[in-house]
């Protein structure tokens, strides 16, 4: 880790970070070295998010933290690692006030939008600007397994576990619009106590056909390819995490014209793709949701590919330099090398 101090001392800082609407592409792909590493790519999603403060109090020791609401031990865990890791010089301990509107255990990143909001914002107040590399290794030690949220940028195959990008894609996901909704009537799953995936032989292959379609997708901005990478990678996850409304969602996304769906693998949002230059489009979105409504699964918003964002992913808060994300290239220059299975 390589930190760039900007400042001495501390002073109260912020941060906040999006979330994401659940998984396009989750499985197990082969790196640089054809090394076996899980990874996914995931639905941006702006307009939620995780924002953080954090009131350091002199005279007391690093390790006299708090966090508000309590519970929120990843968050209060990146604090800490900040602090030990990055922070030199007099450090003190301190308060982290967490505010955000992500529903939690969807399956949607509430968790690591938490991480990395408390490390921008502890990293703000002591005047550090820390790379995306090293944001995401602290957001994997906190949490074991992040989200590529620290990217902020064009769609990546990411390593969850190892925090880093195994493969950039291409420079935007093609065009959609996405019917989201919530299966299992919407309750939450503890991700902590699902049983780590175990994959069969001839997964990577499955997997590996499926990245090239999705490289593929973003190539040519095919939505419809797009679609069927999404849905099939959503079967694959049936195996590790069922939805008895998966039948249902495939129904519906047929009847109306949807161009496939997409599941978080990890919780219970879901969505249905749309090609936003398909005919009589808003026919197509009114039957969708009437057919959702009907089959008892709760339609809640509707999003477009790719994103807009409603509110920068990073608001500097502070009138010191802050420690938002570097460019997006520092991440990726490693891995724009990858190997292509």
């Amino acid at each position: 880790m390589s930190p760039t101090p900007h400042a001495t001392g501390a002073a109260p800082g912020a941060g906040q970070a999006h979330c994401h609407h659940g998984e396009i592409l989750q499985g197990l792909f082969l790196d640089a070295q054809g090394r076996p590493r899980e990874g996914l790519v995931t639905l941006p999603m702006y307009g939620l998010g995780t924002r953080a403060r954090f009131l350091p109090r002199p005279g007391t020791p690093r390790e006299a933290l708090s966090v508000s609401p309590p519970g929120r031990t990843k968050a209060l865990r990146a604090a800490a690692l900040v602090l030990a890791e990055c922070c030199t010089g007099a450090v003190c301990g301190g308060e982290l006030h967490l505010d955000g509107d992500i529903p939690v255990g969807l399956g949607m990143g509430s968790s690591t939008s938490d991480v990395l909001a408390s490390i921008r914002a502890v990293a703000d107040a002591h005047g550090l600007h820390l790379t995306q590399q090293t944001v995401a290794a602290l957001a994997v030690r906190a949490e074991r397994a992040c989200d590529p949220l620290m990217l902020d940028g064009r769609p990546v195959l990411f390593a969850q576990r190892d925090g880093h990008v195994l493969e950039t894609l291409g420079p935007a996901l093609p065009p959609a619009i996405v019917v989201g909704c919530t299966l299992g009537g919407g309750r939450p799953i503890d991700t902590l106590a699902l049983p780590r995936r175990t994959y069969q032989e001839g997964d990577v292959g499955a997997y590996a056909r499926l990245r090239n379609l999705l490289r593929l997708a973003i190539t040519h901005q095919d939505t419809a390819l797009l679609g069927y990478v999404s849905t099939h990678s959503a079967r694959l996850g049936q195996q590790h995490l069922p939805h008895p409304e998966f039948p249902t969602l495939l129904r519906i996304a047929w009847h109306s014209g949807a161009v496939g769906v997409q599941i978080a693998h990890s919780g219970n949002v879901a969505g249905l793709l749309f090609d936003p230059a398909a005919r009589a489009l808003p026919h197509r979105l009114h039957g969708c949701r009437s057919a959702l409504a009907q089959a008892g699964i709760p339609a809640t918003r509707t999003l477009h590919l790719p994103p807009t964002p409603q509110e920068p992913a990073w608001t500097r808060t502070s009138p010191k330099r802050s420690a938002a994300p570097t460019s997006y290239a520092s991440t990726t220059a490693s891995s724009a090398s990858a190997s292509k299975p």
